[in-house]
């Protein structure tokens, strides 16, 4: 049984004092019956280190991952955090390969792939994410360019490694949007992720790795979501932001 995973990306939102108060809102939401859910918050870079404090003052068993990293431990990258930066400061986690990257800053399936295994040999689990644009679903092609995007990110990893990463499945045309892929569309992308995770990687591998819907769940559509079998949880956009609709989702879970 695979243990629910729900992340929250805050993308460019929330100022440090504003992080603290937002990480506040939703520890004081905390119950134990919250240890059966895996639970991340992603924050802007400038608020890693704060939204760690909270937590650790308040001994949540709350995660925090960064948005993004580099895969080199160092040099010459204005702007960018290394894994031993972000490890540093508490992270256990970081999602690559958002569609936001990949769109906005030209992020491709190389560089994708080589954050995926930096990150792993640094002791770290990615949040690798995956989708396709509403022309790719339109042309009826949406299984065979999400699943390439998968095999492009694992490439030259072992089945051992495969339960340490979690996949993020996001239609591009539903963040952000308003739209939101119906249960059954999710989960035939999904159950398509995991069966090629099995044929690249193995029985073993394919049942353990985490397969996440991202693309505007909310509270009024997460049951459905989550009652699929292979969709493990949410990486949750603006709904993170409001620790109440967070909370519901985690609950959802449960």
């Amino acid at each position: 049984m695979r243990k629910p995973f729900m992340a929250g990306n805050w993308k460019m939102h929330e100022s440090i004092p504003e992080a603290v108060v937002l990480t506040q809102q939703i520890s004081n939401r905390y119950k134990g019956s919250w240890d059966a859910v895996d639970i991340v918050l992603c924050p802007p870079s400038i608020d890693l280190r704060a939204v760690w404090s909270v937590l650790d003052f308040d001994k949540s068993s709350i995660s925090v991952g960064a948005q993004n990293v580099h895969w080199e431990n160092e040099g010459a990258f204005t702007g960018e955090l290394s894994i031993p930066m972000i490890k540093d400061a508490g992270m256990k986690f970081s999602i690559v390969g958002h569609s936001e990257r990949r769109s906005m800053f030209a992020e491709t399936d190389e560089m994708v792939n080589r954050k995926v295994r930096a990150l792993l040999a640094g002791g770290l689990s990615p949040i690798v994410c995956v989708g396709e644009s509403l022309a790719i679903r339109d042309a009826g092609t949406s299984m065979e360019y999400v699943c390439a995007q998968v095999e492009a990110a694992f490439a030259g990893l072992d089945s051992s490694q495969i339960p340490s990463c979690i996949i993020a499945y996001e239609p591009i045309w539903a963040i952000g949007t308003g739209r939101t892929a119906t249960p059954e569309q999710a989960e035939e992308i999904c159950k398509g992720i995991r069966a090629r995770v099995q044929h690249l990687f193995g029985d073993d591998a394919a049942e353990q790795i985490r397969i996440l819907y991202g693309g505007s769940m909310k509270p009024a559509n997460v049951e459905g979501l989550i009652a699929m079998p292979d969709i493990d949880g949410g990486l949750i956009g603006g709904a993170s932001l409001k620790a109440d609709d967070f909370a519901s989702l985690v609950e959802a879970c449960i």
